[in-house]
């Protein structure tokens, strides 16, 4: 019997593996990670906000809007989907219909937070976050509304920069007594905390590292030993883009031509290769009348 992508996922994030995660804004980008042979995407909730909205990561995606990302996802890559959900979009009654709708259009995890809504970017300042008992009875809605057993729920504590350090474990702990399959305890800001988090909380760890951000930029085999299943580099690939952009479009407007950075582009081919224009043009020869 083939194995689904959401029991291959479960498979793979296990304490240790440091599983290297990119985050995707879009089809295009999910296609550029598959390509490079990454074991799973990461839909991250700010690259949509900045890639489809133009706005900051503030709260302001709706969950309709998710779901449209991660159907379009699914259509072109079969790797698994671990899908940033924020809050779950409102209350534990809210939560059920999210993981419905993101379960149906074909996520292999969500990703779900204790932050009061509208919520911020993990690395911003001016969070807070709800009561742990709030965020306990979303998790339990979470996993109650789920269909397939194997789709995993993974609950992230933003206390770190609220409560404090001790509070944020605390938090994962019960988070993990309530039935979360995967824990996250977002914006560590030394060496010493990405130590502690899997070494004094059971269960199953991703940590985020955000160029610019608040956390220690380690090398994949160093967060591997500290007992870390996942390693998500949410928005690299954005991040990677928008400087890019900055740099053909800024020797453009200077120059009045792309001669001289054309290293910078993807080749015409090269592009046509990531959206599978053979495939494409395969099929409508096949379907094309005669």
């Amino acid at each position: 019997m083939t194995e689904s992508v959401n029991r291959r996922l479960r498979r793979q994030l296990v304490t240790g593996a440091g599983l290297l995660l990119p985050g995707a804004a879009n089809a295009l980008a999910a296609r550029v990670i598959e390509d490079a042979g990454f074991p799973a995407v990461y839909v991250t909730g700010a690259g949509i906000a900045n890639t489809y909205l133009g706005v900051p990561d503030m709260g302001l995606v709706s969950v309709t809007e998710v779901a449209d990302h991660i159907r379009a996802i699914r259509d072109v890559v079969a790797l698994p989907l671990l899908v940033d959900g924020d809050t779950g979009f409102g209350n534990a009654l809210n939560m059920g219909r999210t993981i419905r709708l993101f379960e149906r259009a074909g996520a292999s995890l969500i990703q779900i937070e204790d932050q009061v809504f509208p919520k911020r970017c993990g690395h911003f300042e001016g969070k807070s976050v709800v009561g742990v008992s709030e965020m306990v009875q979303k998790i339990k809605a979470a996993v109650d509304a789920r269909h397939d057993a194997d789709f995993l729920i993974m609950a992230r504590t933003d206390a770190r920069a609220v409560d404090g350090f001790e509070a944020a474990l605390e938090r994962a702990h019960a988070f993990r007594e309530a039935g979360a399959d995967i824990l996250f305890v977002e914006a560590p800001r030394t060496v010493e905390e990405l130590t502690a988090i899997p070494a004094r909380v059971p269960g199953i760890h991703v940590c985020n590292l955000v160029v610019g951000g608040k956390t220690p930029i380690l090398p994949r085999e160093r967060l591997a030993q500290m007992g870390f299943a996942g390693i998500l580099y949410a928005n690299a690939a954005l991040q990677a883009a928008v400087k890019a952009m900055q740099t053909v479009l800024g020797h453009l407007n200077r120059t009045g031509s792309i001669s001289g950075i054309e290293a910078s582009l993807a080749s015409f081919d090269e592009r046509q290769q990531v959206v599978r224009y053979d495939v494409f043009t395969g099929l409508d020869r096949r379907y094309r009348e005669d």
